[in-house]
C-alpha cells in the first residue's frame, strides 16, 4: 500500500517531504525511504521503550552471560538500563553492535529493496546462508500469512503510529534522566550522568 494511507494532515508532513526527491531518485523512492525509516526507527523505540521499563525494574536473564565466574556487573541492583550498557564489557558492546550492524546490512541487500520497489518495513529472509538458524525476523509467528490487504494496512498504520509514540516515550526516558525536572511525570527515574549517545 501506498504510505499515504497512514497519512492523515498536514500537521504529519511539516517539511513537505511527501514531495520531495530525494538524490534525484524519484518521489516513490522517496516514500519508501521515508517510510522504511519511519517504520524501522518505530520498531527499535518499541523495544527500547519496553526495555527500559524491563530493565528499570531489575528484570534479566536468570543467567549468567559471560560464564567462567565472571561478575554479572551490568545485574548490580540499582542500575539504570544506560548504566547497565556502561556496566557490559567491551566485548559485548562489540558483539552487539556488530550484530545490529549485519542486520542493518542484510536489510538492505538481502531482498528487494524499498526504494526499488520493495516493501517498507519488511525484513528479508534469511536465505542462501550457510549453517545458521535465524527464523524469519519480518513475521517469525506466520500471523500475517492469512490477513487481507485491508487487515494488513491497519495493522501497518497501528504498528507506525505504536512506534512514533514509543519514539517520544523514549525520548521522555532520556529526558528524565539527563534534565532533571524536564518531564514532570517521570520526576521518579533516576538521573544519568554518563553520555547517552555514546556506545562507548
Amino acid at each position: 500500500a501506498h504510505p499515504s494511507t497512514c497519512h492523515s494532515a498536514s500537521a504529519d508532513d511539516p517539511l513537505g517531504l511527501a514531495t520531495a526527491d530525494f538524490w534525484s531518485q524519484g518521489n516513490d523512492a522517496t516514500w519508501g525511504f521515508l517510510r522504511h525509516s519511519e517504520i524501522k526507527h518505530g520498531r527499535v523505540a518499541m523495544a527500547a521503550f519496553v526495555g527500559f521499563c524491563v530493565q528499570s525494574n531489575g528484570i534479566h536473564f536468570p543467567f549468567d552471560f559471560q560464564g567462567g565466574g565472571v561478575s554479572q556487573a551490568q545485574y548490580a541492583a540499582g542500575l539504570s538500563p544506560p548504566e547497565q550498557w556502561d556496566a557490559l564489557p567491551f566485548a559485548a558492546k562489540a558483539q552487539i553492535i556488530l550484530f545490529i550492524g549485519f542486520l542493518e546490512w542484510w536489510s538492505e541487500f538481502g531482498g528487494q529493496h524499498y526504494m526499488r520497489g520493495g516493501q517498507p518495513g519488511k525484513y528479508p529472509e534469511f536465505k542462501n546462508i550457510p549453517l545458521h538458524k535465524m527464523p524469519n525476523l519480518f513475521d517469525p509467528l506466520g500471523l500475517s500469512k492469512g490477513l487481507s490487504a485491508e487487515q494488513r494496512e491497519t495493522k501497518l498504520c497501528a504498528e507506525i503510529n505504536n512506534g512514533r509514540l514509543a519514539m517520544l516515550g523514549v525520548f521522555g526516558f532520556y529526558c528524565a534522566e539527563k534534565i532533571p525536572g524536564s518531564v514532570p511525570l517521570l520526576s521518579f527515574i533516576k538521573p544519568y550522568a554518563g553520555e547517552i549517545m555514546g556506545p562507548f
